[in-house]
């Protein structure tokens, strides 16, 4: 797994192939079909922060996460800029405690950057990041591939770690969302249960 100066060195050399430099249209479906409304949400491993900005205009209360401190002190200057608020973190967010749970959580960027090992530790933060009946808008990276980042997140894997007893899931949500290496993701509304 990369550490924290590794991902940080990536930033500052500007090998960021994963930012396809705009709001992932997936975010652009949950809010269309109005999945997902203005309330207090979590973006980890935001990046560049494309969403988070997305989300700040539409009235949302952002959190966003990122080990890497560039994208985190660029995108404190678009906020600023653009006159909207988020609360920044630059924080491993294994290591990061949660003031209080969340309404919401998109998840787009950082389980296909953890190799499977931390799938479980990961799953566990996103639980407890949540409030009782929280959203999770998750898309699952499909690479068809072995290593990584990004690391392919199989459906059948995954619902092996959202497991029934602590999520309710929806049927998959088609966005035929395609990254410009081929790489797709798979998008899933999951429901934080009691």
């Amino acid at each position: 797994m990369q550490n924290s100066h590794e991902w940080e060195g990536l930033y500052q050399q500007g090998q960021t192939g994963w930012d396809r430099g705009e709001v992932s249209p997936n975010l652009f479906y949950w809010l269309e079909n109005d999945l997902l409304k203005p309330c207090r949400i979590l973006v980890p491993g935001c990046g560049n922060g494309h969403e988070v900005l997305a989300l700040a205009e539409r009235g949302f209360d952002v959190v966003a996460i990122d080990i890497a401190l560039t994208p985190i002190e660029s995108l404190k200057q678009m906020l600023k800029e653009k006159q909207l608020s988020a609360e920044l973190v630059h924080a491993d967010f294994f290591a990061w405690q949660c003031k209080e749970p969340f309404d919401a959580i998109y998840e787009q960027t950082s389980l296909c950057a953890l190799p499977s090992d931390k799938w479980k530790a990961y799953e566990n933060s996103l639980y407890d990041w949540l409030k009782p009946k929280g959203k999770l808008f998750a898309q699952f990276m499909q690479t068809e591939k072995e290593g990584g980042p990004p690391f392919h997140c199989d459906v059948s894997a995954m619902i092996d770690l959202f497991i029934t007893e602590k999520w309710k899931w929806s049927e998959e949500h088609e966005t035929q969302i395609i990254h410009s290496g081929g790489l797709h993701e798979k998008t899933f509304l999951l429901e934080k249960l009691l």
